[in-house]
């Protein structure tokens, strides 16, 4: 992987926009509330002007000029910095008392520069004026107490948008750079199962994130594909095998009739013979070929709603008669006689009709075969039961493997494709089979989801 391919990925930039709208909310939240604050500020100090200006007018009482003349200058003395600044004009324009010359400020509020007052330094002040009497009674406050705060404040702001951002844009390179470990295991896999190896799987760290998810639908994905492909080179080797023999006769056939030719001696019987084999041949290669056209899916468009019930009872009376004449007896016994699903008629009845004649083929004289119906509030269950030789239990999992025969000597007629083609019909169904012993016998359960009303 490249060095650079982390700043290039998804999960980066996500992180990185994430991080972007974390610190535009931040700062967002910040400028609220230092102007909230700024607006708190000057509410208090305005108050404060209020309060004193209204203290000091209270003390002229009974037309006395005098106590109010000692009230401002009590100010004034306790104002050594010039932090506060008072004057009191009379109508004549003459400062009785205070700290700043005459000036005329309008009534109310108002803002002057301390220059403008005649005051060192570069300060700004908080102005209210009004008449006592008609003296000009002025109070004023310094703002550098409240610029200091909010110097404070925009620097510690500042500070600590710095130090979100990195934080943000470390958090986040550190999430991308775990989520892009993640996403390099899975092309990891990828890159294994290209070459071959279908046996590599993404590994799952097991906190059950979306990441986890998705790493179990691929190593399910990988599992089916290798589940497939095994399939499909076992079915290779089968169909070398299973051909091999019958392909071996047709030649030997034909060999021998080309010799009876030469000599002049009919050759209808091995022309017959080898019209049989190849027949037997095309039957196996249509059988395969049905049983993959059924695992694509290609008849799902013929589904509707099929009586399994109805089914059942036709295969009953079609091969009741087939049974009895191989000296077996078939019964049918149906819970419930309208189990209705989505099907396709003509698949589950072939489906069936396998599953009767395996039985019927492989037990011997006196076997009874039943075939049941039962359901449930979720399932439908059915299944062929007989009480023949049955099979061993380890070979359970191969009888529904394409060509696969018990008989290893092949001598037998059939193809081995019976069952797979029940297994496929089950599958495009959604159905599950289940092989059980009976003892004695063999039990082929089909057990099908209920159709949700």
């Amino acid at each position: 992987m490249r060095r650079d391919s982390i700043l290039r990925s998804t999960s980066f930039r996500l992180a990185l926009i994430f991080s972007l709208m974390f610190i535009s909310a931040f700062i967002l939240t910040g400028l609220i509330v230092y102007q909230l604050v700024k607006w708190e500020f000057q509410q208090r100090q305005d108050q404060t002007i209020q309060e004193t200006f209204a203290v000091i007018a209270a003390a002229y009482g009974d037309q006395d000029i005098k106590d109010l003349l000692d009230t401002v200058q009590t100010y004034t003395r306790a104002t050594g910095d010039r932090q506060r600044v008072f004057s009191l004009v009379d109508p004549s324009g003459k400062v009785l008392a205070g700290n700043i010359p005459a000036l005329r400020f309008p009534d109310g509020w108002s803002d002057a520069d301390g220059d403008e007052m005649q005051l060192p330094g570069d300060q700004q002040y908080r102005i209210f004026s009004g008449t006592v009497d008609g003296n000009r009674l002025t109070v004023g406050l310094s703002q550098r107490e409240t610029e200091n705060i909010e110097a404070i404040m925009l620097q510690s702001f500042g500070w600590a948008s710095i130090i979100v951002l990195l934080l943000a844009i470390f958090g986040g390179g550190l999430i991308a750079l775990r989520v892009q470990r993640r996403f390099g295991a899975v092309r990891n896999t990828m890159e294994h199962v290209a070459r071959g190896n279908l046996e590599a799987r993404v590994p799952i760290v097991g906190r059950g994130d979306d990441v986890d998810l998705l790493s179990h639908d691929i190593n399910d994905a990988l599992a089916r594909l290798a589940a497939t492909v095994e399939g499909m080179r076992q079915v290779s080797t089968d169909i070398a095998h299973d051909l091999k023999s019958p392909l071996n006769r047709l030649k030997m056939t034909v060999d021998e009739a080309l010799a009876k030719q030469e000599t002049g001696l009919s050759v209808v019987q091995e022309l017959e013979a080898a019209s049989s084999e190849a027949d037997r041949i095309n039957e196996t290669f249509e059988a395969l070929l049905r049983i993959a056209q059924i695992e694509a899916g290609a008849r799902k468009s013929r589904f509707g709603k099929v009586d399994l019930g109805d089914v059942l009872q036709s295969l009953d009376d079609i091969y009741s008669s087939v049974a009895e004449d191989n000296g077996q007896r078939l019964k049918t016994s149906l819970d419930q006689p309208n189990e209705t699903i989505l099907g396709d008629r003509e698949l589950l009845t072939q489906m069936y009709a396998n599953l009767i004649e395996n039985a019927i083929r492989h037990c011997p004289e006196g076997t009874d075969i039943v075939i049941r119906s039962e359901a449930d509030t979720e399932t439908i269950t059915t299944s062929v039961e007989d009480n023949g030789p049955g099979i061993p239990e380890q070979e359970h999992g191969n009888i529904f493997r394409r060509l696969y025969r018990l008989e290893k000597s092949r001598t037998s007629p059939g193809s081995g494709l019976g069952l797979s083609l029940v297994k496929a019909i089950a599958d495009l169904h959604g159905a599950r089979i289940l092989v059980e012993n009976s003892r004695p016998g063999l039990r082929v359960k089909v057990i099908f989801p209920r159709i949700v009303q």
